[in-house]
């Protein structure tokens, strides 16, 4: 089995819309797709993926409830291939009561980017959010960011530690674009990861150390789909010098266990 953790998907009248504004947020990047459902079921399922967590990032309060709801609808069309991640943001007025509703709708953890929300990962106005998932929900976050400190490993570092039970899943390494400062300092450290957005970006020996420093039991694969897809990322994840055991925890086993049964 294969499990894409990290895609992103949207409405399809706003998805080329919105894959164009990740573009631009990240200087250009080419995106691989549109950010549509359709395309990346179709492209994925090519590939041989059987799962995908799907979410999108509020950008402002407003969108949170229109999101959670899109992304809830697309679960309930397509219950045999996504499981879906909610919506917050931490100007949003009610974020326990849309907790409350993200649980009711079925959802399975909470999707945070804080460089595109504004805000610093560890401001205390994002620890509501913190609190009502603190043993309930997982909370992905996008980690780092070269070009600023809102989203720094050193701030999610801050959060492990003023919520322990909280389920933290730091994503790319714990660290885009600063990998190996995100490994260090969650070396075996109480988050879970993904490789997602990162094999680009290194040797395949080097993503082998990452895993291993991090922990093979928390790492999950992913595509950050529209960004990449899951073809050329599993080719990227087939030139890693890791054992079947670690493959087989990584594309699958890990995110099963993390979020129960999917």
């Amino acid at each position: 089995m294969i499990i894409d953790a990290h895609a992103h998907i949207f409405p399809d009248k706003i998805a080329e819309k919105a894959s164009d504004g990740i573009s631009a947020f990240y200087d250009g990047m080419k995106m691989d797709s549109r950010g549509t459902l359709g395309e990346l079921l179709k492209k994925g399922s090519e590939a041989g993926v059987d799962r995908f967590i799907v979410q999108s990032v509020a950008t402002v309060p407003a969108q949170v409830p229109s999101i959670n709801d899109f992304i809830a609808k697309s679960v309930k069309e397509h219950p045999d291939k996504l499981t879906g991640f909610g919506a917050l943001h931490p100007d949003f007025e009610d974020i326990y009561g849309e907790t409350e509703r993200i649980i009711s709708l079925g959802l399975r953890g909470i999707k945070l980017h804080s460089d595109f929300q504004g805000f610093d990962i560890d401001d205390e106005k994002a620890f509501p959010i913190y609190e009502a998932a603190e043993g309930r929900l997982p909370v992905l976050f996008h980690v780092g960011d070269n070009r600023s400190d809102r989203s720094s490993p050193e701030r999610l570092l801050n959060i492990v530690k003023r919520f322990p039970k909280l389920t933290v899943i730091g994503a790319h390494f714990a660290g885009w674009s600063m990998w190996d400062r995100g490994a260090e300092l969650f070396d075996h450290n109480g988050i879970y990861t993904d490789c997602s957005s990162s094999l680009y970006a290194m040797a395949p020996e080097h993503a082998a150390e990452l895993i291993r420093k991090i922990g093979v039991h928390r790492v999950m694969w992913g595509t950050d789909y529209p960004m990449w897809n899951a073809k050329e990322e599993l080719e990227r994840f087939s030139k890693l010098p890791l054992s079947d055991r670690e493959r087989e925890l990584i594309l699958s086993e890990n995110a099963r266990r993390i979020l129960g049964e999917i």
